[in-house]
């Protein structure tokens, strides 16, 4: 769904009505500090870092960035340092504290299970975000685009607070080279080893091989797979074998990229199909395949509890009646090299002309690739930053054609747009499934919105 879309609302909506709501593990030390920015209405924020076990790093959090009147149209959100291989304290301290706020807010007031979704491509943010979910309690773990061979491993060593490493992905590196990120759990606690639930963790695939791979070669043992087809929202996994386009420049997917469900549940783990199963019949045919469940992303962006702004809510379930929804999987927009949904919409970056005419910045900096220098040093580049900035790093200028700035756009889609200097306001981009051109089915006669619960009964219905 995008950044903040499936947040805590909506997880708590789906978790205590009894299934499993999962909340968006990317990008939350950003969106914690904005939205204590923007004066954290009713104080959900400052209630969960009042929970947080550590009291003076949240009081450090909310001393520097509570703005109890809001900033005002126009005003600049407060930046925090970009990643890198050794973390600033007050970096790692954001990072731990926003995602036990997250899955705290997500848990609280019911028995519900909760998860929380990761992208395997975001590997700097990776330690300190596992370690403040399972703070929280999380239930599962969720993560794709990419192979998370290091995740299970990682999950069993925090659950014991030992310390964990990941190496990182190093365009140039060297098999001497040892390129990696580092958390230490007792660095917060002390010296006073505490046990933490170890969630399950299930990795996002869209092959058997994947699948078969991770079972024999994973660090730890994983609990299941996400099966996620092509037409899910989001990032897609590319075709498999030699990519060919529509004319329109879509990827074409066939029969190569048709998971092999048999054999999957002939590894004896539970599993949940996604992709186009927001529907009732689908939810019965995905169970009579052998899967545990289905995971739905699209009718839940547009329910009443999603992150998404109610005018992009709108202007979408508009499109949606009038049967003019248009989507496009673009192979360029991320700078992961990884094909992206956005649907089509007026006033976003899908424009051509919006796109080209916005500056390019990189000043999030979560989707960028770490290289080797030619001194042996690690640097960051991507495609999406200034194209003269990415090319002085070794970049491929064609690399950067097309290339959109995901770290902004979707947190303009949640109404956390940040303005630069020189009054810049950064444009929204909202990425859906397939299933976005009939959404409006949600819509009951007289009425524009929906909420969690009519997406759960209407997706349940053929279930006795």
């Amino acid at each position: 769904m995008g950044v903040a879309v499936s947040g805590w609302r909506l997880a708590h909506a789906v978790s205590s009505a009894g299934q499993l709501g999962v909340v968006s593990g990317t990008a939350l030390d950003v969106v914690l500090v904005r939205r204590l920015q923007q004066g954290d209405p009713g104080g959900h924020v400052r209630r969960a870092l009042d929970a947080f076990p550590f009291r003076d790093v949240a009081q450090r959090i909310k001393d520097k960035y509570f703005n109890e009147s809001g900033v005002r149209t126009g005003e600049r959100f407060k930046t925090r340092s970009k990643l890198k291989l050794k973390v600033p304290e007050a970096l790692a301290d954001l990072l731990v504290a926003s995602n036990f706020v997250e899955v705290f807010l997500a848990k609280e007031g019911h028995d519900g299970k909760v998860g929380i979704n990761y992208l395997e491509k975001l590997q700097a943010p990776t330690l300190h975000s596992l370690f403040g979910a399972m703070l929280a309690g999380v239930d599962y773990v969720l993560m794709g685009a990419g192979i998370p061979r290091a995740i299970p491993g990682i999950l069993d060593r925090l659950s014991r607070s030992e310390p964990v490493e990941l190496k990182l992905d190093v365009k140039g590196a060297t098999a001497e080279d040892d390129f990696k990120m580092e958390f230490n759990p007792m660095d917060y606690f002390k010296g006073k080893a505490a046990n933490l639930k170890r969630p399950d963790f299930l990795p996002i695939i869209s092959s058997f091989s994947l699948a078969k791979m991770l079972v024999r070669r994973a660090t730890g043992a994983v609990q299941g797979f996400i099966v996620e087809g092509p037409t899910a929202g989001g990032h897609n996994a590319p075709p498999r074998g030699k990519v060919e386009l529509t004319e329109d420049g879509e990827p074409i997917y066939g029969e190569k990229d048709v998971a092999d469900l048999d054999a999957i549940g002939e590894l004896g783990l539970p599993f949940w199909l996604a992709g186009s199963y927001g529907r009732p019949e689908a939810v019965s045919d995905a169970l009579a395949k052998g899967a545990t469940g289905v995971q739905v992303g699209t009718l839940f962006a547009y329910c009443e509890e999603s992150g998404f702004t109610p005018e992009i809510k709108e202007q979408v379930l508009d499109l949606s009646n009038l049967g003019k929804v248009d989507h496009f999987t673009d192979p360029h927009a991320s700078p992961t090299g990884f094909p992206f949904k956005v649907v089509q919409m007026e006033g976003t970056l899908s424009e051509k002309h919006l796109y080209e005419d916005r500056t390019r910045i990189c000043d999030l900096g979560y989707l960028r690739a770490a290289y080797k220098k030619s001194n042996g040093s690690l640097g960051w580049r991507c495609s999406a930053e200034p194209v003269k900035d990415f090319v002085r790093k070794g970049g491929d200028a064609a690399d950067a054609v097309g290339r959109k700035c995901l770290c902004n756009t979707l947190l303009s889609s949640v109404g956390m747009a940040q303005t630069h200097v020189g009054g810049e306001i950064e444009l929204p981009m909202v990425t859906s499934g397939d299933d976005v051109k009939k959404v409006a089915r949600m819509l009951r006669p007289g009425q524009d919105t929906y909420t969690a619960q009519d997406v759960l009964d209407y997706l349940l219905s053929d279930i006795s």
